[in-house]
């Protein structure tokens, strides 16, 4: 691993008992990027005990199969740890990509961000 220190790619709010993450990159492709947004996601769940997660695409454009793959083991993550996951303000073509692969079957994906809450709580 590099010295160097690793760009904060999320910003986490707290709604409550629910923690929002908003991604800071609007294209989620580099396999570097990727890999440090996995491993802070992971962190909130197993190092930080957040178990009602809200992730906000409202910045989001571009996303690769390697961050789905992130959300999906996330996903896998929070409801181990017998919590909720919700994403929400998914742009049309991203959106599609999880129906497609019907991870709208297997993760909520709601419109904005109150229902995300209110899904997760």
């Amino acid at each position: 691993m590099s010295g160097q220190p690793r760009k904060r790619r999320l910003e986490v709010e707290d709604a409550g008992d629910v923690t929002v993450v908003n991604f800071v990159d609007k294209k989620i492709l580099e396999e570097q990027s990727i890999q440090t947004i996995g491993d802070q996601l992971f962190e909130l769940v197993d190092g930080e005990g957040r178990k009602k997660l809200v992730l906000n695409f409202s910045n989001v454009e571009y996303l690769s199969s390697a961050a789905l793959g992130k959300i999906i083991a996330l996903n896998n993550r929070v409801k181990k740890a017998g919590g909720k996951l919700a994403l929400c303000k998914i742009k049309p073509d991203i959106k599609d990509v999880f129906v497609i692969t019907k991870l709208d079957k297997i993760i909520k994906i709601v419109d904005d961000e109150q229902t995300a809450i209110q899904s997760v709580s």
